[in-house]
C-alpha cells in the first residue's frame, strides 16, 4: 500500500515488475518518473536524490513511506505559491485597467508586463500622467514595469483627475466635487478588483461600501483591505466612511502589499539557503555557493534575481583545471590548463592554456554547467557546455571524451555521467566515468579521454586530477 500511495504521487504506474523491486531500485524507478518534471517536482526529484545517494536501507524504506510525501507537500506549497503570484499579478493588471477607466478583458490581462505598459499607453482613455508614466516604466527594467501595474498606473490617473478637477473647479464647483467622490469610489473598487457599474457608483458612500465587500473575492479573506472596509461601515459615523474611500483603502492595500512582498522574499531566502546548503554538500557548485552568499547579503530583489531559471543556470557554471604539474610551470599562472570544447573542431574536447585574459568565445569553450547526472547514482554529474546547450562532455566507445548532444537514451545518460571522487593523486578532484566504470577522466598529450587507474602510474594520477576553478566565462 505505501508503494502504491509513493507511485500514485509522481504518477509511475505500479505494475508488477515495479512492486517487486528492491527498495532502492523502487526510489530510483520513482526518480526516474520524476527527473523530467522540472519545477513541478524540484522538492520530490531532490529527496529521491538523496535517498538514492545513501547506502542505508532504511533511508530508502523512510523516502517510499513519509519523505516522498513530505517532499511532495513542499512542491505543492511551491506551485500554490506560483499560481497565487500569477493571479496577483493579472489582479494587479486589473486592478491598472478599472483605475484608468479601460475595460478588462481576458486578452489584456494575458499580456506580458512590457505589452501590457503598451497596450495602456496607447488607450484613448489614459490621461497624460499615465502616458507618461507608462513611456518611463518602458524605458527602464522588469521592476519598473511591476512597479507601474501595481502602483504606477493608478497614482498617475490620480494626478490626471487632479488636473482634471482643477480645470473643473475654475468653471463648475459641484461637478468638480462629484468627480473627485467618483474617482475616490472607482479607485477603491479597483483595489478590490471590481468594476463599478453606474447604479453601484449612485450608492451612498456606506452601501457602496458594503457592495465592495459583498463582491470582495475570496483571496482578499483576511486583508487589510477587507478589515478597513468592514470597520469603517460599522461605523455610523460619513466622515468614516469618507476617509475609507478618499484614504484609507489605499492604505490599507499598501499594507496588504507589504505583507506580501515580506512573505515572498521570506520564502526565496529560505530557498535560496536550502540550494546553498545542497551546494555546499557536493563540493561541486562552489560558484553556486559564492552568487547564493552574495545574493543573501543583498536585498530581497537581489535575492529574487538570484532564483529566476537563467540566473541558476548561470551559477552553476565552472571551469576544471588541470593540476597535472607538468602543465602548471608558469609562476604567474597564465599557463593554467583548462578542460575546454572547440566548435571549430566538430565538438572535439581538450586541454588548452586559458585565462582571464582569452577571448571570449575561448572562455566559454572552457566553463561547464555542472547539472545532476540523469542516471541517479551518489555523487555523479554531466557537464553541459556553456557554448552548446544540450551538448555534454561524453565518452565514447573508444575512450576517448568529447562533447555530444542529449538524444534521450539512457546509455547517453551514462556516458555523460562523471563520478566525483578525492583525487587519485591525493589531493583535487577526479571523476569516474558512469558509462565506464573504472575508468577515470584524464589529460594526457593535451588530448581528453578515460583509462583505467593504475596506482603504479604517477602520470595517470596526476594527469586524472582536477581542480574546480570558478568559471572563466560567467
Amino acid at each position: 500500500m505505501e508503494r502504491i500511495k509513493a507511485a500514485a504521487v509522481v504518477g509511475l504506474d505500479p505494475t508488477p515488475d515495479v512492486m517487486l523491486l528492491g527498495d532502492r531500485d523502487f526510489v530510483f524507478a520513482l526518480w526516474e518518473k520524476v527527473k523530467d518534471a522540472g519545477e513541478s517536482k524540484m522538492a520530490v526529484r531532490l529527496a529521491a536524490e538523496e535517498a538514492l545517494a545513501s547506502t542505508a536501507a532504511e533511508d530508502h524504506v523512510r523516502f517510499i513511506t513519509t519523505g516522498i510525501h513530505e517532499a511532495y507537500q513542499v512542491d505543492q506549497k511551491r506551485e500554490q505559491d506560483r499560481a497565487d503570484a500569477e493571479r496577483e499579478a493579472r489582479q494587479a493588471k486589473a486592478q491598472a485597467l478599472i483605475a484608468v477607466g479601460i475595460p478588462v478583458t481576458p486578452e489584456l490581462l494575458g499580456l506580458s508586463d512590457d505589452n501590457f505598459i503598451r497596450r495602456v499607453m496607447k488607450h484613448p482613455d489614459a490621461g497624460a500622467e499615465v502616458k507618461a508614466a507608462a513611456a518611463r516604466a518602458l524605458a527602464g527594467d522588469p521592476a519598473q514595469w511591476r512597479e507601474f501595474i501595481t502602483d504606477g498606473a493608478r497614482q498617475a490617473n490620480a494626478r490626471d483627475v487632479e488636473n482634471e478637477i482643477k480645470e473643473l473647479e475654475k468653471k463648475n464647483r459641484d461637478e468638480a466635487q462629484r468627480r473627485k467622490e467618483l474617482a475616490a469610489r472607482t479607485n477603491t473598487a479597483a483595489l478590490f478588483g471590481i468594476a463599478p457599474s453606474e447604479a453601484m457608483l449612485a450608492l451612498g458612500d456606506d452601501n457602496f461600501i458594503r457592495e465592495l465587500l459583498r463582491r470582495a473575492p475570496a483571496h482578499l479573506e483576511g486583508s487589510e483591505l477587507v478589515a478597513g472596509a468592514q470597520h469603517a461601515v460599522l461605523s455610523s459615523d460619513p466622515a468614516d466612511w469618507k476617509q475609507f474611500l478618499h484614504t484609507g483603502a489605499e492604505q490599507a492595500y499598501q499594507r496588504d502589499a507589504e505583507a506580501r512582498r515580506k512573505k515572498i522574499a521570506d520564502v526565496n531566502r529560505k530557498r535560496v539557503l536550502q540550494l546553498k546548503a545542497q551546494a555546499e554538500k557536493t563540493g561541486m557548485y562552489p560558484n553556486l555557493v559564492d552568487e547564493a552568499k552574495r545574493a543573501l547579503a543583498g536585498s530581497d530583489e537581489d535575492v529574487a534575481e538570484f532564483l529566476k531559471p537563467d540566473n541558476l543556470l548561470r551559477a552553476a557554471r565552472q571551469s576544471f583545471m588541470s593540476v597535472d604539474p607538468k602543465l602548471l610551470n608558469d609562476p604567474g599562472g597564465r599557463d593554467r590548463w583548462y578542460i575546454r570544447q572547440s566548435t571549430a573542431d566538430g565538438g572535439a574536447v581538450f586541454v588548452s592554456p586559458v585565462d582571464a585574459a582569452s577571448k571570449q568565445s575561448d572562455r566559454e569553450d572552457a566553463t561547464w554547467v555542472v547539472v545532476n547526472a540523469g542516471t541517479g547514482q551518489q555523487g555523479c554529474y554531466s557537464f553541459m557546455s556553456v557554448r552548446k546547450r544540450h551538448h555534454y562532455l561524453t565518452v565514447q566507445d573508444n575512450l576517448r571524451v568529447r562533447i555530444a548532444p542529449d538524444d534521450g537514451s539512457a546509455t547517453f545518460r551514462k556516458n555523460a555521467a562523471w563520478c566525483a571522487r578525492k583525487g587519485v593523486s591525493g589531493y583535487g578532484t577526479s571523476f569516474e566515468s558512469a558509462g565506464k566504470p573504472g575508468h577515470w577522466l584524464r589529460a594526457h598529450q593535451g588530448a581528453l579521454s578515460v583509462s583505467r587507474a593504475n596506482a603504479k602510474d604517477t602520470a595517470f594520477k596526476q594527469e586524472a586530477t582536477w581542480a574546480i576553478f570558478p568559471p572563466l566565462a560567467r
